[in-house]
């Protein structure tokens, strides 16, 4: 299948299609209707996707045909499916049957650009690195997500958030690194300002691990073309200030599912002040247009889908709870990944980071431990 080098919105080079997605139809909370209901309207929009849907065959077909998807979807049969409480070891030593595993199979063997799957995040993170391997030079890979901001394009990109609980000053510059890229590349920002999440602004704060981090980030920022912001807080996540946002797996998966238990905490809260009276009832009517700009804005929808970064391929997790939208995002998300050729570009900004710490290695500051 061959593609020729174009120009996109942004004014990068991007490929044109046709581009393969490899989908997982099970594993999701709400079942293989709402993935397939996904990709339809996914494939409305984009006419460039192909896709890969793996699951019981006999349960997809009727599905597939009665979208209308049939000369756009290639079913690869598979009788087991990983459910959210199967452990990632036992998937990984007995799931070969699963969707999963062929999903990510297809993206190992080259048939497929980008893996797409709502299941089990562990079972999944851990059968990527495994099938796919990391990327030369990457120590731990990190998950990134869109986080909804004051910036311009709505969002920024914080990472990790859960692929792995540690991070040593080594692996946060090789997060600033990825989320450049994918910033770059999935949100569209020229020059990314990066800022490293910390108990404080100033530079004497924090661990000397991340004092280490700091230097070694800042040192990359001129040669790989970022602004680094230095420490940032937790109020700064959703701010104007960053486009990145780099931390550890522990911190970030804690910042995340904090920030999604709030938003439904005031969303909750929302509609039962506004059902407490009449009076509250009309003014929610009066503010109808209001609400709804506000729901758009913050709907987690929009954004659905983490990305694997430091694999040899690319993987989308889509929230398990998604509905037809939110899968349709996360696919959104997966081919324009695979129309910037992302995964070639992140390879290479990884391999800069060994210059870095060379650098850093030969500088007095860093060998004096200053």
């Amino acid at each position: 299948m061959s593609r020729s080098p174009t120009t996109g919105p942004d004014g990068a080079p991007q490929r044109t299609g046709p581009f393969v997605l490899s989908v997982d139809a099970m594993g999701g909370d709400n079942g293989p209707k709402t993935v397939v209901a996904g990709m339809a309207k996914s494939a409305e929009k984009n006419p460039e996707i192909r896709f890969l849907l793996h699951g019981p065959a006999a349960e997809l077909k009727p599905l597939v045909e009665k979208r209308k998807l049939t000369d756009r979807v290639e079913i690869r049969d598979c009788p087991s499916t990983v459910s959210m409480d199967d452990k990632p070891s036992n998937v990984l030593r007995h799931g070969q049957d699963t969707s999963m595993w062929s999903c990510i199979e297809a993206v190992k063997n080259g048939e497929a650009e980008v893996a797409v799957s709502c299941g089990n995040t562990g079972a999944l993170m851990l059968l990527s690195v495994m099938r796919l391997r990391k990327l030369p030079g990457v120590h731990r890979p990190a998950i990134a997500c869109l986080w909804p901001s004051r910036n311009p394009s709505g969002f920024n990109v914080m990472l990790d958030v859960g692929a792995d609980i540690k991070a040593d000053p080594r692996d946060l510059l090789q997060y600033a690194l990825m989320g450049c890229t994918y910033a770059r590349n999935g949100q569209e920002v020229a020059r990314p300002r990066i800022g490293l999440l910390n108990n404080g602004t100033e530079e004497h704060k924090g661990r000397p691990e991340m004092k280490e981090a700091h230097a070694l980030i800042a040192q990359a920022a001129g040669p790989v073309d970022f602004e680094f912001v230095g420490f940032v807080e937790g109020g700064d996540i959703p701010s104007d200030r960053v486009d990145v946002v780099v931390t550890d797996g522990f911190t970030g998966n804690i910042a995340l599912k904090t920030g999604e238990g709030t938003a439904a905490f005031i969303r909750d809260a929302l509609r039962e002040a506004f059902n407490h009276t009449p009076l509250s009832k009309l003014a929610a009517m009066l503010a109808l247009t209001s609400l709804k700009r506000l729901q758009k804005r913050i709907d987690p929808r929009r954004v659905n889908g983490g990305v694997f970064l430091g694999l040899n391929g690319t993987v989308v997790k889509s929230h398990g709870s998604a509905d037809d939208t939110g899968v349709s995002a996360a696919i959104k998300l997966a081919f324009k990944l695979a129309q910037k050729d992302f995964n070639t570009r992140l390879a290479l900004r990884v391999a800069s980071a060994d210059e870095v710490m060379a650098a850093a290695a030969s500088a007095p500051e860093m060998r004096s431990g200053t």
